[in-house]
C-alpha cells in the first residue's frame, strides 16, 4: 500500500516539536541552585558553593589583598584561603537553601538562607532564630580570576 510522506512525516514532526518545546521552557525556567562562584558583597572575598554530600557547602577560595599581604587567618588561626564557611546547606520552601554561616574572623556561626534573585545574584540572608530580624547580602556571580595563592585578579 502507497503512504503519502506528508502524512506520515507529520506525528514525527510533531514529535519533535513537542520535545523541543519542552527543553526550551526547561532551559528558560531559572534554576534555585546557588552552586557555583560568587563574590561577596563587599568585593573582597570570593567563595564557592558545592555539592558537599547530601548538603550544599561553600569555601573560600579568593580573597583581595596585597601581594605582600599576609594570608588572612580565621579566630583559630588557620588561613582563610580554602576555609570552609558555608555548611549544611538544604532545599527549603520557595526555591531557598537553609544551612549555617560561619565568620572566619569570631567564630560565630549564624543561619543562612540562600536563594538567587531575577538577575541570578546570590542572596544571602544571615540571622539568629527569627530570618525576619537578619541581614541580607547580595552577591554576585564572580567573573575574575583566581590565582593558585587565592588571590583575586
Amino acid at each position: 500500500m502507497f503512504r503519502d510522506s506528508k502524512s506520515s512525516a507529520l506525528p514525527g514532526f510533531a514529535a519533535a516539536l513537542a520535545i523541543g518545546l519542552i527543553a526550551w521552557s526547561a532551559s528558560a525556567t531559572p534554576t534555585t541552585n546557588p552552586c557555583g562562584i560568587w563574590l561577596t558583597a563587599n568585593g573582597h572575598g570570593v567563595v564557592e558553593i558545592a555539592r558537599c554530600g547530601d548538603a550544599l557547602c561553600g569555601r573560600i577560595v579568593g580573597i583581595d589583598r596585597e601581594s605582600s599581604a599576609p594570608m588572612p587567618t580565621d579566630v583559630h588561626g588557620r588561613p582563610q584561603c580554602g576555609l570552609t564557611i558555608i555548611t549544611d546547606e538544604k532545599p527549603a520552601a520557595n526555591g531557598t537553601w537553609l544551612g549555617k554561616i560561619t565568620d572566619p574572623r569570631d567564630g560565630r556561626i549564624y543561619q543562612a538562607k540562600l536563594s538567587l534573585d531575577e538577575r541570578g545574584n546570590l542572596r544571602l540572608r544571615v540571622f539568629v532564630g527569627i530570618s525576619a530580624l537578619g541581614a541580607t547580602q547580595i552577591w554576585h556571580p564572580f567573573s575574575g580570576h583566581l590565582t593558585g595563592e587565592c588571590a583575586v585578579v
